[in-house]
C-alpha cells in the first residue's frame, strides 16, 4: 500500500510545482523591452514635432497676382450705427478704384498701433488720389471687429470686414497658418495691400506672413 502511494504523491506534487511556477521573461529582458518603447515613442514624437515645425515655416504662394480679377465673396460687417451687414466682392470693387488691406488679426499689435490706423490718418489722401473704397480684410468674426474698431475709435474712413471663415483668404490663396504659435491664432490671412480697379488687381504688396514692411498705406500711396 506504501509502495504504490508515494510515487502517485510524488507525481502530484511535481505537477503542482510545474503549474505554479510559470516562465517569465528575464527582469533585464523587460527593462531593456521598456527602455525601447520609451526611445520609440520620444523618436516619433521628436520626428513629429520636427515636421510640424518644418511645414509651417514654409512660405506659402499666393493664388492672386496683379492682372487677375478679384474672387467673389461675401463679408460681414458693422456699419457706424446699425444691425449686422453683408458685402459682396462685386459691390465694392464693380466700376471703382478700391484699396483692401488684410491683417492676421484684430487686436494684435502691429494691426492696431500701425496697420490699420495708418490707413485711417491717409484715408483722405487716397481718395485724393481717385480711391472709392478703403477695407480693412481679417479672419475675424463681425463681432470682434466691430469691438476692435470702437477701440480703436475711428468713423467711417475704412470698412473692417470679417471674412470669418477665411472663404476670401483661401481665394486669394494668403493664408497664414499660426496654429503652432502658442496664443492660438489658427489659420489667419497673410498681410497686404492691393489696388483693385473694377475688380481687377492693379498694385500687390503682399508680405510674408505678418511682417510689415511693404504693405502700409504710405506704400500704397507711392503706388497711386
Amino acid at each position: 500500500m506504501a509502495t504504490t502511494t508515494a510515487p502517485k504523491l510524488a507525481s502530484a506534487y511535481s505537477c503542482h510545482r510545474q503549474i505554479r511556477t510559470p516562465r517569465l521573461p528575464s527582469l533585464a529582458l523587460a527593462s531593456s523591452f521598456s527602455t525601447s518603447l520609451r526611445l520609440n515613442h520620444h523618436h516619433r514624437h521628436r520626428t513629429l514635432r520636427s515636421r510640424s515645425s518644418s511645414s509651417s515655416s514654409l512660405s506659402i504662394v499666393a493664388s492672386i497676382s496683379v492682372g487677375d480679377k478679384l474672387p467673389e465673396a461675401t463679408f460681414s460687417y458693422f456699419p457706424p450705427e446699425g444691425d449686422l451687414k453683408t458685402v459682396t466682392v462685386s459691390e465694392l470693387t464693380k466700376g471703382k478704384k478700391a484699396v483692401l488691406f488684410a491683417v492676421p488679426g484684430a487686436f494684435t499689435p502691429t494691426c492696431s498701433q500701425k496697420h490699420l490706423p495708418g490707413f485711417v490718418e491717409k484715408a483722405g489722401e487716397l481718395h485724393a488720389k481717385g480711391v472709392d473704397t478703403i477695407a480693412c480684410v481679417s479672419v475675424n468674426d463681425a463681432f470682434v471687429l466691430k469691438a476692435w474698431k470702437e477701440k480703436l475709435g475711428f468713423g467711417d474712413e475704412v470698412l473692417v470686414l470679417s471674412d470669418g471663415n477665411g472663404e476670401f483668404t483661401k481665394a486669394l490663396g494668403v493664408e497664414l497658418d499660426l496654429r503652432d504659435n502658442p496664443v492660438g491664432l489658427g489659420v489667419r490671412s497673410r498681410r497686404y495691400a492691393l489696388l483693385a480697379e473694377d475688380g481687377v488687381v492693379k498694385v500687390l504688396n503682399l508680405e510674408e506672413g505678418g511682417a510689415f514692411t511693404t504693405s502700409s498705406a504710405e506704400d500704397m500711396l507711392k503706388a497711386l
